[in-house]
């Protein structure tokens, strides 16, 4: 697989994300659902600690690649949806901490919404990836 950054800018890439990236020589694309702050029997966990959740649904994220034998290496784009853009900015150094250790700055969306599915959790994660 070749990734090439689409970058008109270099301000993104300096927060961590390129504004695109084109993708070639790929055999498989994995789609991934939302990832929440679930434990694995799916209760949600960390009610009001936007960190904690923002950590676990990055290993439920990491988790699903993992199944599909891919890793935060392979992701390609990212939507990061929350309840609190403020409180996410805070503790986005959680977020671009586990790409930039995985070497990817891969195309993100953030916003603002008024609530996810379960009202406690504050943060989901919808990711593809390809390998």
């Amino acid at each position: 697989m070749e990734r090439t950054a689409v970058n008109p800018w270099t301000w993104s890439a300096e927060l961590g994300y390129h504004q695109g990236e084109v993708v070639s020589g790929h055999t498989r694309t994995l789609y991934c659902a939302g990832q929440t702050a679930m434990s694995g029997d799916g209760e949600p966990r960390h009610a009001g600690d936007m960190g904690a959740q923002l950590a676990l649904s990055l290993d439920n994220l990491e988790a699903v690649l993992g199944e599909a034998g891919m890793s935060l290496a392979n992701l390609v784009r990212l939507n990061v949806h929350t309840t609190d853009v403020d409180e996410l900015f805070r503790h986005y150094a959680v977020l671009a901490s586990r790409l930039g250790a995985a070497g990817v700055a891969p195309a993100t969306t953030m916003l603002g919404v008024s609530r996810l599915a379960i009202p406690t959790l504050v943060v989901e994660l919808e990711g593809t990836a390809v390998a």
